[in-house]
């Protein structure tokens, strides 16, 4: 597909999403067997969660998959086994994404879903000392936020003000927030903070690519999550490495760069050499395959 289709197809999208979704958030439409059945899954889920080691900068990791297209549930299981061993996060963690065949999530997503796991990670964490780690996956929409898709649960658009209150309602003062979506860089703005890093797949006027149903991966998550955070290293040079890779990928595909974003706030350094300091010594393989439009 080249870059002109890929930006035509994801206009039509936007425009098909922004019509189902007049507002800048649709009301959600779900059953009360899967509300009660997705509200007993985070529940359970929520309740194993440990408290925070005091004196220990402990990260506490949320990962959502905002879409039911199955790349998405794909990469938001694996990048939370990765992310959480990566921040030494064993146990803290909660998975939002639908399951497939034997590899579970804890829940399914939704935008209620994806506010109440992160308050409840709020009541367990040091909110001076610890780091909120939140990665979602999705597609986005310009101008408007994320789209949130599930043919059980309704359409929504989260757009930048209404994630930036669901992360101020925790009060955490340290914050990775890490966006994997078309023109995800509209949230840098409405994010940043002095303790917080916010790395997005794309700029605010970018498509990111990758997201084809049948993908194990996105390019952004296959680049970030599945190689460059398997590697010893600091955090903000894996960023750079993925950044790298994915404009590699772009050009050998004919794509025009979706060029991430990385906005880093002015009291993340602390936290950050923390969490650096305690990831694992040793590389781990890649999982699952290479996003299928990456041109060998």
């Amino acid at each position: 597909m080249t870059g002109l289709l890929k930006g035509f197809l994801v206009s039509l999208y936007a425009l098909f999403i922004a019509a189902d979704a007049p507002a800048a958030e649709r009301a959600i439409t779900i059953s009360p067997a899967v509300q009660r059945e997705d509200t007993r899954r985070l529940d359970a889920a929520m309740a194993k969660l440990p408290p925070q080691r005091p004196g220990v900068v402990d990260a506490y990791v949320v990962v959502a998959a905002l879409d039911a297209d199955p790349v998405f549930g794909r990469e938001a299981r694996e990048a939370g086994r990765v992310l959480a061993n990566r921040f030494d996060a064993q146990g803290r963690l909660l998975v939002l994404a639908n399951d497939e065949g034997t590899d579970k999530a804890d829940a399914a997503a939704t935008p209620e879903g994806l506010a109440k796991a992160l308050n409840s990670v709020a009541t367990v964490m040091n909110k001076d000392e610890d780091v909120l780690v939140l990665y979602t996956t999705s597609h986005g929409t310009p101008h408007a936020g994320l789209n949130f898709r599930d043919p059980q649960r309704g359409v929504a658009l989260i757009a930048p003000d209404q994630l930036a209150g669901m992360l101020n309602q925790t009060h955490a003062k340290n914050r990775l927030i890490i966006l994997q979506a078309c023109f995800s860089g509209q949230f840098v703005d409405a994010l940043s903070a002095p303790g917080t890093v916010v790395a997005t797949a794309a700029s605010s006027v970018k498509s990111s690519f990758g997201c084809a149903a049948g993908n194990d991966w996105t390019f952004f998550g296959y680049a970030l999550i599945n190689q460059s955070m398997r590697q010893p290293d600091t955090f903000l040079r894996q960023f750079r490495r993925a950044q790298v890779a994915i404009l590699g990928w772009e050009q050998g595909a004919g794509y025009e760069p979706s060029n991430p974003q990385i906005s880093i706030g002015s009291e993340t350094a602390a936290w950050l050499a923390a969490l650096d300091a305690r990831e694992p010594k040793a590389a781990t393989a890649p999982v699952g395959r290479p996003p299928s439009e990456i041109v060998h």
